[in-house]
């Protein structure tokens, strides 16, 4: 999984999904975009792409990441992009991942709010979403 969070959302999301996975006897490895390069991805069976929505448009560092991609020539993925907007991103990230000739298994987007202290939080029952989510991988 490869993902960036400016407010711990994405993290949180990865996070969570790494548990349900693994639950179900799936090994996983979370890295942030900084973390991994885009040009040698760590072989896997599925990739899992998670970045939020900035400024109407898919967060700079992951779309970044997803151009610069290499050697994902029929590779499974799947997405999950966070959104304060009633628009989310996913059709901007699955148009990155398809110049790369990726296979889409999944998608998923999170709204989320301002709290109290100005930060963008998950709205109720996330954990739900992200439950069918996994259960698409």
């Amino acid at each position: 999984m490869v993902y960036w969070s400016r407010f711990g959302n994405n993290k949180k999301l990865v996070d969570s999904l790494a548990l349900l996975l693994n639950d179900k006897g799936s090994e996983t490895q979370i890295f942030t975009t900084d973390e991994v390069d885009p040009t040698a991805m760590p072989t896997a069976d599925v990739y899992i792409f998670s970045a939020a929505s900035e400024s109407f448009n898919l967060q700079q560092n992951m779309r970044t990441f997803l151009k610069e991609l290499s050697g994902m020539d029929g590779k499974k993925y799947g997405i999950m992009n966070t959104h304060w907007s009633p628009k989310n991103r996913l059709e901007k990230m699955e148009k990155l991942l398809s110049q790369h000739n990726m296979k889409k298994i999944a998608e998923a987007d999170f709204r989320v709010e301002k709290d109290g202290h100005g930060e963008f939080r998950l709205l109720d029952k996330w954990e739900v979403k992200l439950g069918k989510f996994a259960e698409k991988l």
